[in-house]
């Protein structure tokens, strides 16, 4: 297997979750979090784990440039999987031009949890979502509703609702070659959250993220995972 952390750079989310890239200059509080999309590449799959925000620079949605500099086309993109549907992981779907829907990977299957986007809806004041975005998900031909609390999408591709951030959050691993990569999304954002176990409320179920941090913890080590860490801004891989 091959692994590409798309890394689209350092922000700071404020209290409305509004995203600012994180420079030098930047004097506004709030948290500070990488955004970083990954790209596992094995013989039978390029697969994207979440998509990203969505900013376009002049014309070109982010994640193309990211995946471009990468030596991948967007076309390229076999599956895309879905952790759930704040918007810096899944506002790069796609965009909207004279008031239609336009996906950025539109050859790819997503795989996106039914009920975490019923969930989602119920959100729709909650700045962490976009609606616009959410009610044009189950439209989508391309989208694989996934139902069950745990399952197997391919011989290589398995995923569990771990319902620690969001009702219905899901991760995933990837095993082939040999190899297994883990992708937590923001159950285990950062390596941090390793080091200090800690129940947090800005999570949906903390409690519930937290002992699943420590059981994923146990079995990486058991079984030499590799980590992959959607906001850490030092360490985008983590190998045990």
């Amino acid at each position: 297997m091959k692994i590409i952390a798309l890394q689209e750079g350092n922000y700071i989310a404020n209290s409305k979750k509004e995203f600012q890239l994180l420079t030098e200059e930047t004097t506004e509080s709030g948290l500070k979090m990488a955004i970083q999309p990954f790209l596992v590449i094995t013989e039978n799959d390029i697969i994207l784990l979440d998509f990203g925000l969505g900013f376009v620079n002049n014309g070109v949605p982010f994640i193309y440039e990211m995946l471009r500099k990468n030596n991948i086309e967007p076309q390229q993109i076999t599956k895309v999987l879905v952790s759930h549907l704040h918007k810096d992981h899944i506002e790069g779907i796609g965009y909207f031009e004279n008031d239609q829907f336009v996906q950025n990977f539109p050859n790819a299957k997503i795989y996106i949890q039914k009920r975490e986007i019923d969930f989602a809806l119920q959100q729709l004041q909650n700045p962490s979502y976009v609606p616009e975005i959410l009610n044009q998900l189950e439209k989508l031909p391309n989208v694989e509703l996934l139902n069950e609390d745990s399952g197997q999408i391919t011989d290589e591709i398995f995923f569990e609702v771990s319902a620690g951030h969001t009702k219905f959050h899901q991760v995933f691993w990837i095993k082939a070659d040999n190899e297994i990569v883990f992708y937590g999304a923001d159950d285990l954002p950062q390596k941090i959250y390793l080091k200090i176990h800690v129940a947090y409320k800005t999570d949906f179920d903390g409690k519930r993220a937290m002992e699943s941090r420590k059981k994923w913890e146990q079995e990486a080590k058991e079984q030499n995972w590799k980590v992959l860490l959607y906001h850490d801004m030092k360490t985008p891989v983590l190998e045990f």
